[in-house]
């Protein structure tokens, strides 16, 4: 049994790979800002903001042969909190493992750090190349991050490294930017754009991060269940309308609403509904191991009967 310290612990996933460490028999220490909102008998937590000296200073006093590195921005915010978290955060994270003799570092990175291109392969393997997109921070952030582990896998390879590429997660009972957009009264879609999206159930994840720890070998790999739901899939499940615009007009809306608050996205941002990175999960089944329990389908389907939708 390994000695796991897990950053980001209080997030949905965090909580979920909490929930099935319990019982995995490794010693557990969940760090995040706050503690969890159910912390599991024999998980230990203590409080961690990765954008200081807090992960060297804990991960030298806890001496963990794994971390878990789940700690990130999803949500917007401004630019700058962001990247001290996402990369700079990364950075401490890494280095701290690199200085106290870690022996394997997993991280959960994004299908985004592919980048929103109408030219990305579909689906996307992990041998495409990572292009992230400097408009959206979370892309731009998560394509820094894998390069910063890329080259320490060249440097220090005696820390072993899972990184997964991870499509939208979903669960029951789980909001956020993403599932924002199915609570409107309508699917907002680019005209001629049917913008697919691959899903992975926080359970699933879950269970793939815990099988990181001991039996899963080190890689990268591409995390979602299998097939992908387009706009008007997504749609019909809902019993919604679809609201189909041409490019320019989406751009014009997003110009005007942005500056007052209405809208997260810019007109720039308008790439985010028109070329999501579909991933190829065939290397997370054959060579990581791991089938997914629940396709994209029905995980989208577990969370919207739990939505209420």
């Amino acid at each position: 049994m390994s000695r796991v310290l897990v950053t980001g612990a209080s997030g949905a996933v965090g909580s979920a790979l909490l929930g099935e460490l319990a019982a995995s028999g490794h010693k557990v220490v969940a760090t995040d800002l706050h503690a969890p909102k159910k912390l599991p008998n024999g998980t230990h937590f203590i409080p961690l903001d990765v954008r200081g000296n807090d992960p060297d200073r804990i991960i030298a006093a806890q001496k963990p042969d794994v971390v878990i590195h789940l700690a990130s921005i999803v949500s917007p915010t401004t630019r700058d909190f962001a990247y001290h978290v996402d990369v700079t955060g990364s950075q401490n994270v890494l280095d701290a493992c690199l200085r106290h003799g870690v022996k394997r570092l997993i991280v959960t990175s994004s299908g985004a750090a592919y980048g929103y291109h109408p030219d990305n392969p579909v689906p996307l393997t992990e041998a495409d190349p990572l292009r992230g997109n400097v408009e959206f921070a979370y892309s731009d952030h998560k394509r820094q991050v894998e390069e910063m582990l890329a080259k320490a896998r060249t440097a220090h390879p005696e820390l072993e490294q899972v990184v997964l590429r991870v499509g939208t997660v979903l669960g029951a009972g789980l909001e956020n930017q993403i599932t924002a957009l199915f609570h409107k009264p309508r699917l907002l879609a680019i005209r001629g754009s049917e913008s697919p999206f691959v899903f992975i159930w926080t359970r699933d994840l879950a269970r793939i991060l815990e099988r990181a720890i001991s039996d899963g070998p080190a890689g990268i790999y591409n995390v979602a269940g299998n097939g992908a739901m387009t706009v008007s899939e997504i749609a019909e499940a809902l019993k919604k309308p679809v609201l189909r615009l041409p490019v320019w007009a989406v751009k014009l809306a997003l110009a005007i609403a942005h500056p007052l608050h209405l809208s997260r996205y810019g007109p720039n941002q308008v790439r985010f509904l028109q070329y999501r990175p579909v991933l190829d999960n065939r290397a997370l089944k054959s060579e990581f191991g791991y089938t997914p329990e629940l396709t994209s389908s029905e995980v989208f389907d577990l969370w919207r009967k739990e939505a209420g939708l």
